[in-house]
């Protein structure tokens, strides 16, 4: 008898944590569609950084160890950013956006 029931229990808890529905919800898909119409571009050429459609937000730079190493506000709609990093792995993120970087 127990063990019948905390087989149930398993399979009740496994049901919500993973529906069997396969639609997305229209939440899910509205979030995506913001993303896409933030229109933040970041591109990087060497130790220069740009970043246009910001205005107002922080370009955060973390190494792979998770170690925020830069934070820089974005002043305009387009700006040009100058980082002095050491070779390696980094992750860019301004809002939403997210851009992974190789320093060489």
């Amino acid at each position: 008898m127990r063990k019948s029931l905390l087989i149930l229990s398993f399979i009740s808890l496994i049901s919500m944590v993973f529906p069997l529905t396969g639609n997305a919800n229209e939440s899910d898909l509205t979030a995506f569609e913001h993303v896409q119409e933030d229109n933040i571009t970041i591109t990087v050429e060497q130790s220069v950084i740009r970043v246009n459609g910001a205005a107002g937000m922080t370009l955060e730079v973390v190494s792979l160890t998770g170690k925020k190493v830069a934070s820089v506000k974005i002043e305009g709609p387009a700006q040009r950013i100058e980082l002095n990093l050491p070779k390696g792995c980094y992750i860019l993120k301004v809002g939403k956006v997210v851009r992974k970087i190789s320093v060489r």
